[in-house]
């Protein structure tokens, strides 16, 4: 038998001969991030600004504005650090799954894990993770074009000349047929693999439909904000004749129109929601997923492992003429012991068959001290006799014990029953089978005389009963299924059991009850048959794997948005037709993983429709986000033009303002947005419409409302202040301070579409309390300190007359939250 390597010598192969991966990409230093600031837009603009400001010798603005890209810098760091691990722990999750030996037991592991000296097993759909020597082979076929460009598949087999490539496997080659062992030769860089550069060594970016969506608007805005600012250059230098002034002033209408918060929270919104979902034990292998969550209409799922536990237990035994459950194995245990004690006999040691698991469980409950015994023949199962017999001496009385258990039919005919006896017995296992079970039966042989037979068909068994097994459902399940239901998602059983077995489960998860259809009568429908006939299906038994696909393009071709589960090699077709392909962690094949848009590690359903609800809420933040962003833009925009086309107004948003604005803009839409709650009824409305834009016209005309209003409101104070008789700098304090205190009540209002501000202040936010908190003391600091007054160009003109900024504010709170109130009342 093999050992493998112990976990302590793996560990130390592990620190020495390092993690079986390539070299990464080297984290970015400051400078990289430094560099890649200073290509920014934004960047470009504070520089000019800054320069212009020291040009005309007012070097403490100019200074400030300039060393606010350190602070700007920072925060890009801050960011990136934190999408950086994110994408990291990803990277982790993603490496190839390995079934190596390790201390005499079958484990899988990350295929990074794997070290020299481990000896993996190799089955049909695995991608190989190391460069390896065959040690055995059964059919082993393997796929080497990724590394040698040959399409046609090699045969692997044990070869003595270890040099012989015919006895080698190489890492990132695919099992394409049959099953082996290997013993690990060589591992990351050391690998063929590693040796000629090739690396899959990051997560592949691609372009969604959202940021192509995304790109579109910001080149838009990009336009019309360059013809804008020139259009405000020219009026100033029309309206007040200073060409330095008219440029300061168009480089600030420039800061103010252009949205380059877009690209970074969509980024980072992207990078932690991938992190997120893989908190929730699913990991994304495509950022559309992300995307898709949100739209699923139909979800069609495995039974067995997803929805079941993948395990056997014994749940109902028939002997002696009547029926014994669960409950009652303890009472009952002098009636069940030998059919329990008999089934044991005829299973082996050890074994990894789940129903046999579940036997030498079920003999544990029963006997306190294990039973001592050897084998001394055995008698398979085959295809022509589904059963299997086992003879055993008991050590201490030296007692031969024949024992046979299999398919109720096989043991009948084994039996040699008259045929009344033969149909009660049919009719019962009927009655299991219609109850989800597996049947086996069990009989047992007298002490035979003389030598052992040569078939199971010589000996004259006793039949001793019926034992029925189930694949107990996961505990979360009914609740994930009642989720699914309340969020107007569909879900489809998809198995290869028989109906009154897939029926059963239904029954126990709570499933809609629909009709069951067939693998056979399925293979009869065409297309347009199938299309229609799947409307009023929800459970699909006797299915193969090869009929996934149809099944998906006939949900696909109905318009229903389909996310589907799948494991093995014949999954991948339907994996990748799926709008969200979810493939199986644990049992899954490397081939169907690579197909799937979603990995789910621990292979459970309410996994699924956790990431289903993460992925609805990681949407509805990212649209918050952006439209607030687009809001704020707003009055930011109109109070750096106002004054360009009135010259007897007072200027009121200079460059350093607007820095300060998107110093409080950038964290709060990257931070406090993403890490806001979900939504209350985030499961309990239908699916999003895909084809729906992120940025639809009700969605875009509610951003400007909100960001007129502020203006509006703004303007008010600020044409109020100049009424009361205030100096420039007291009216540029006081309606400044009505901008940021206004701009707190448009987070809060925006922070959920379904709770009011004053909920949303009372959760558990706390990057949003932080960033509140620091944009509060640093307003009351630039408003009351004399320094920071002077570089603001403000004038303190009493804590009194900012009253008007709250009132102001407040009102703007108050109309917002009303009309929120207003649509959810519609909604409802």
């Amino acid at each position: 038998m093999i050992k493998g390597l112990s976990k302590t010598e793996a560990s130390a192969k592990l620190k020495t001969k390092g993690y079986n991966e390539l070299p990464s990409s080297k984290p970015k230093n400051v400078l990289h991030i430094a560099w890649e600031v200073m290509r920014e837009p934004m960047f470009l603009l504070l520089i000019s600004c800054g320069v212009l400001y020291i040009i005309l010798g007012d070097y403490t603005e100019g200074i400030i504005l300039l060393s606010t890209n350190l602070i700007i810098i920072f925060i890009t760091f801050y960011q990136y650090q934190k999408t950086e691990k994110a994408l990291d722990a990803l990277r982790q999750l993603s490496s190839p799954r390995a079934l190596v030996i390790r201390d005499g037991q079958e484990i899988r592991i990350p295929g990074r894990e794997v070290v020299p000296g481990d000896v993996i097993l190799l089955h049909e759909g695995d991608r190989i993770p190391a460069d390896s020597q065959v040690i055995e082979s059964l059919n082993l076929v393997v796929d080497e074009s990724l590394l040698t460009g040959e399409s046609v598949p090699v045969h692997k087999m044990v070869k003595e000349d270890f040099k012989d490539s015919l006895g080698l496997v190489f890492s990132g080659t695919l099992v394409v047929q049959g099953k082996g062992k290997a013993l690990v030769t060589a591992t990351g860089i050391a690998t063929h693999f590693g040796k000629i550069g090739t690396s899959l060594q990051s997560i592949e970016p691609e372009e969604t439909r959202l940021q192509q969506e995304m790109k579109k608007l910001i080149k838009n805005l990009f336009i019309i904000g360059a013809f804008l600012s020139l259009g405000v250059m020219i009026a100033y230098y029309f309206t007040r004749g200073t060409i330095i002034q008219s440029i300061l002033n168009g480089l600030a209408a420039a800061m103010a129109i252009l949205p380059e918060e877009f690209p970074v929270v969509l980024t980072v919104f992207m990078a932690l929601g991938a992190w997120r979902l893989s908190k929730k034990n699913v990991l994304t292998r495509k950022p559309s997923a992300i995307e898709s969550l949100g739209s699923a209409t139909v979800l069609c799922t495995d039974k067995t492992g997803t929805i079941t536990q993948n395990k056997m237990e014994i749940v109902s035994l028939f002997t002696h003429d009547k029926w014994i459950d669960k409950s009652d194995f303890i009472t009952q245990k002098e009636t069940i012991a030998p059919l329990i004690t008999t089934a044991l006999f005829a299973s082996q040691r050890d074994s990894i068959d789940p129903m046999e698991k579940a036997i030498s469980n079920t003999n544990t409950l029963l006997s306190s001290s294990p039973l001592q015994y050897s084998l001394i023949k055995e008698y398979p199962l085959s295809k022509a006799l589904f059963a299997m017999t086992r003879v055993v001496e008991m050590v201490d009385t030296k007692e031969l014990l024949i024992s046979c258990k299999g398919a109720p039919e096989t043991i009948i005919d084994l039996c040699k029953l008259n045929t009344d006896l033969k149909a009660d017995i049919l009719n019962t296992v009927g009655k299991m089978a219609d109850k989800g079970y597996r049947v086996i039966a069990v009989a047992k042989v007298s002490i035979p005389n003389g030598k052992l037979p040569e078939t199971q068909q010589e000996f004259t068994f006793e039949y001793l009963g019926l034992i029925g097994f189930e694949d107990p459902i996961r505990p979360e399940v009914p609740q994930a299924i009642k989720e699914c239901h309340d969020a107007g998602i569909q879900v489809i059983m998809i198995t290869g059991d028989y109906p009154a077995t897939a029926l059963s489960i239904a029954n126990q998860i709570g499933m809609e009850q629909k009709e069951i259809l067939t693998g056979d009568v399925l293979e009869k429908l065409s297309d347009a048959e199938l299309q229609e006939k799947i409307k009023n299906v929800s459970i699909f038994a006797r299915v193969v794997p090869d009929q996934k696909l149809r099944i998906v393009q006939a949900l696909k071709a109905n318009k229903e948005i389909v996310a589907m589960t799948g494991d093995g090699v014949n999954d991948a077709p339907a994996l990748k037709a799926a709008h969200i392909g979810i493939a199986m962690g644990n049992k899954g094949t490397d081939v169907a993983r690579e197909a799937s848009s979603l990995v789910l590690l621990d292979d459970n359903f309410a996994s699924i429709v956790a990431a289903i609800r993460l992925g609805r809420k990681i949407f509805d933040n990212l649209q918050k986000a952006m439209s607030y962003i687009i809001a704020i833009h707003i009055p930011i925009i109109g109070l750096t033009l106002l004054p360009s086309f009135f010259a007897k107004l007072p200027l009121l948003l200079m460059p350093v303002h607007i820095v300060f604005m998107e110093l409080i803009i950038d964290p709060v839409c990257s931070v406090a947005f993403e890490s806001e709650q979900e939504e209350k009824n985030i499961m309990n409305r239908p699916p999003r419409n895909p084809r729906e834009n992120f940025f639809g016209g009700k969605q875009i005309l509610l951003s400007v409302v909100q960001g007129v209003l502020l203006l509006l409101m703004v303007i008010g104070i600020y044409f109020l202040s100049i009424h009361e008789g205030h100096t420039t700098g007291e009216v540029r304090a006081i309606a400044f301070s009505s901008l940021i205190v206004g701009n707190v009540f448009l987070i809060l209002t925006n922070l959920s579409k379904t709770r009011s501000a004053f909920a949303a202040l009372t959760e558990k936010n706390v990057a949003l309390w932080v960033i509140l908190g620091l944009a509060t003391t640093l307003l009351f600091c630039i408003i009351s300190i004399p320094m920071l007054q002077h570089i603001f160009s403000f004038e303190f003109p009493g804590y009194q007359h900012f009253i008007t900024a709250l009132i102001g504010a407040s009102g703007l709170l108050l109309i917002l939250e009303g009309n929120k109130f207003i649509r959810q009342r519609k909604i409802r």
